[in-house]
């Protein structure tokens, strides 16, 4: 598996709980944090680790970094190595289930079960125009206008009417991010495309779906349960993009019975 041309980074990461491993990937632009409101119910079950990205939150982003999905992917398996852990459970929301989507593919060794959360097989022209507005609204309107941007993306209507100092907070975390990174990920993701290679996947899959998400529409979620083989389906109404923060005791309960059957299917102990 290629690396980034220093070779993997450290990566900043909240740690939590024992038991089998759960690994909690965020999305683009995004940082651990998206998971603060699930963490506390799996790490009464489970072994939490949710990092901060290359280049996302409190992990840096060395010159050189290409952003690839290899490179970020190296960096997991880094993370992994360093706590001599040999295989997870991978949970990715948006571009962190992309990522551990390839984990499955490229390093199954690694990998006991999947769930992706708002993910897809690849990008589609709808999600690379939403990325494109962002980067447009951001550049010609600046920061407050990309925040309302986002948050009228992000969240289901009615949950941003109940959570409306979310507006406040936002708008200021826009203020104080560099998004650069998030960008070339971004790009990086523009690409991605496994459909020819998803009905492989030979781990326990679950898959976690917004009925109402403007970003990565709910059909994706029906082409990944029918070509994976075995993968079941949960679809969440009145519920956009950001399920861990919109969901979280959905989430929490999506996730640790996925684990959970995971884990009764194998003969290994568990790290």
């Amino acid at each position: 598996m290629p690396e980034g041309p220093g070779g993997p980074v450290a990566l900043a990461t909240r740690e939590e709980g024992n038991g089998p491993t759960v690994l909690l990937l965020h999305g683009i632009g995004g940082n651990r944090t998206v998971w603060n409101l699930v963490i506390p119910g799996l790490a009464e079950q489970f072994h939490v680790i949710a990092p901060d990205l290359r280049g996302h939150g409190r992990t840096p982003a060395p010159p050189g970094s290409t952003f690839t999905f290899d490179e970020m992917l190296a960096d997991v398996v880094h993370l992994l190595d360093e706590r001599r852990i040999d295989s997870a459970h991978w949970v990715g929301m948006s571009g962190g289930a992309l990522l551990a989507l390839r984990a499955a593919l490229d390093r199954r060794e690694r990998v006991r079960s999947l769930t992706m959360v708002s993910g897809s097989a690849y990008t589609d022209g709808h999600t690379r125009a939403i990325a494109q507005r962002w980067a447009e609204t951001y550049a010609k309107e600046g920061p407050d206008a990309f925040a309302l941007r986002l948050l009228k993306d992000l969240y289901y209507p009615d949950w941003i009417e109940a959570h409306m100092d979310l507006v406040d907070e936002l708008r200021k975390d826009v203020h104080d991010h560099d998004y650069r990174p998030a960008v070339r990920w971004a790009e990086a993701m523009g690409r991605f495309d496994e459909r020819n290679r998803i009905a492989s996947i030979s781990v326990p899959t679950l898959i976690v779906q917004a009925m109402d998400d403007a970003i990565v529409d709910a059909s994706h979620g029906r082409i990944l349960r029918q070509t994976i083989p075995g993968a079941q389906i949960r679809i969440l109404p009145q519920t956009g993009h950001m399920i861990p923060l919109e969901r979280p005791h959905e989430t929490v309960d999506a996730i640790a019975t996925a684990v959970r059957a995971a884990e009764s299917g194998r003969t290994g102990a568990p790290s």
